[in-house]
């Protein structure tokens, strides 16, 4: 895909890994549509963009809630007139055990709020906004491409049942709209990143930054910027589609 004069999406774009994905599709000439809940952060990312030299909006919009997501897309094609590529990056983390035991006793459990936030943010944004994408690109008629912004973690990591299932959930979706809509020339994929350099883990006591990093064949953290070469390569290469890129630094989890 050309990306110049396209329009992307990127939803969670305020900062972190959603910030560099947006800047490194602006640097290729893409227009931005950058969605995210947190104001003062999502302009800052609309006005690095807009230091590019393409155009780019800002749009407050919670991916879990089906009338803001459909809304939020329409406002999209009605400013820019089209919808290119989508990248699914909104996420969050409430980790916990299953159930925590104390010398034998239960003390806690996952609670059932904390549960389903994740898999409202994690999966059904995911299809909220995979699916209102794919109605413009599909009614449009000049094909597209949704990337999913899976985990390693998907294989399932320790005091992350909603994160491992939402992840996981996230990746087979790109497989099933790979299927589905390559008749429409709408191809889609995943990234899996590893442990990555976000204000969470860069704000941890060097100690346990240490114990995260230990395990990871690489030595270190992945990179935002990293990520996104990733994303771009994917929004490129006409033949990728259906497959999940592992970005990982050679971790197993």
């Amino acid at each position: 895909m050309q990306l110049t004069g396209c329009t992307t999406v990127v939803t969670g774009a305020a900062r972190g890994i959603g910030r560099a994905m947006a800047l490194r599709f602006a640097r290729e000439g893409s227009n931005l549509a950058l969605i995210d809940l947190r104001v003062d952060d999502i302009a800052e990312t609309q006005a690095l963009a807009q230091a590019q030299g393409v155009a780019a909006r800002a749009y407050a919009a919670d991916v879990s809630d089906e009338d803001a997501v459909c809304g939020v897309m329409e406002r999209i094609v009605g400013d820019f007139g089209r919808i290119d590529v989508l990248v699914n990056n909104a996420g969050i983390v409430k980790d916990a055990l299953l159930i925590k035991v104390r010398d034998g006793e239960i003390v806690d459990k996952l609670s059932l709020s904390n549960w389903q936030s994740v898999i409202d943010v994690n999966l059904t944004g995911v299809f909220l906004c995979g699916r209102e994408a794919a109605t413009h690109m599909v009614k449009r008629g000049q094909g597209g491409v949704i990337i999913n912004i899976s985990s390693v973690s998907r294989h399932g990591n320790t005091g992350q049942t909603n994160y491992s299932a939402a992840k996981a959930g996230v990746e087979s979706m790109a497989v099933v709209w790979a299927k589905e809509l390559a008749r429409f020339g709408i191809r889609a994929g995943a990234i899996a990143p590893g442990y990555s350099r976000t204000d969470i883990l860069s704000s941890m006591k060097p100690e346990l930054l240490e114990r995260i990093v230990a395990p990871v064949p690489a030595g270190r953290l992945g990179e935002p910027e990293e990520i996104a070469e990733a994303a771009l390569f994917i929004a490129r290469n006409d033949f990728f589609t259906g497959r999940c890129l592992d970005l990982d630094g050679g971790l197993r989890i």
